[in-house]
């Protein structure tokens, strides 16, 4: 589904990634854990054509990303990968359901059937009776299951998550990390995500422990 093959990646004189070699499977949920500055997010956005390694391959789907141009990166992001960020990054000036429909739209779904997926993900996710609101309205809960419906919508390959509980309370923690493992027994989705939270990365498939760049070892439930 993904291989990584001797990713490295420098700013400056600095080396953050030094070397990584990984592959997450169909269906799988890893996490990546590790100390400040070990290198997790940088390796995330790597995986998810954000940015580029300086050397090293990424394959997704059979695909090398490395070889697509710009506009070619960018369709192939749209349709392949989703993403969901700690702070869910709705745009305030559009409603749930809008959102939602955002990349369906963006990725040339016609609007009607944007809008017809957008909300089966909404009832989906339990959001029907919120699909009108904007961002302001909603609870912390409910704008990440909004984010998370908004990285399904196109059916990705893959969802890379980049500490998305780091910003809720307890009770909304748990509720989102349920909903990964759903989303996975339901829909045979993979996630790959990023996180602090030893509760949640005790319960995925595998855990990667990166340490001062390279994958010190790893954890299989």
């Amino acid at each position: 589904m993904i291989d990584i093959k001797h990713i490295t990646k420098s700013f400056g004189e600095l080396q953050v990634l030094k070397g990584i070699d990984l592959h997450i499977r169909q269906g799988e949920i890893v996490s990546i854990v590790g100390p400040s500055g070990a290198g997790k997010t940088t390796l995330l956005q790597i995986m998810g054509t954000l940015d580029k390694a300086d050397t090293g391959q990424v394959v997704l789907n059979g695909t090398d990303v490395s070889t697509l141009k710009e506009k070619e990166l960018s369709a192939f992001r749209n349709r392949h990968i989703g993403f969901v960020f700690q702070f869910h990054q709705l745009l305030p000036e559009f409603t749930a359901l809008e959102n939602v429909m955002i990349p369906a739209l963006i990725g040339g779904t016609s609007s009607s059937l944007a809008l017809k997926e957008a909300k089966q993900m909404l009832d989906f996710l339990g959001l029907s009776d919120r699909a009108s609101h904007k961002p302001s309205a909603l609870s912390g809960g409910e704008k990440q299951r909004v984010a998370v419906a908004r990285a399904l919508i196109n059916r990705p390959a893959v969802i890379l998550a980049d500490e998305p509980s780091g910003s809720l309370d307890s009770g909304n923690k748990e509720e989102l990390h349920r909903l990964f493992f759903e989303l996975r027994d339901k829909l045979g989705q993979t996630f790959v995500i990023v996180t602090h939270d030893e509760g949640l990365a005790s319960l995925t498939d595998r855990t990667i422990h990166l340490v001062d760049g390279r994958i010190q070892s790893e954890s299989v439930k």
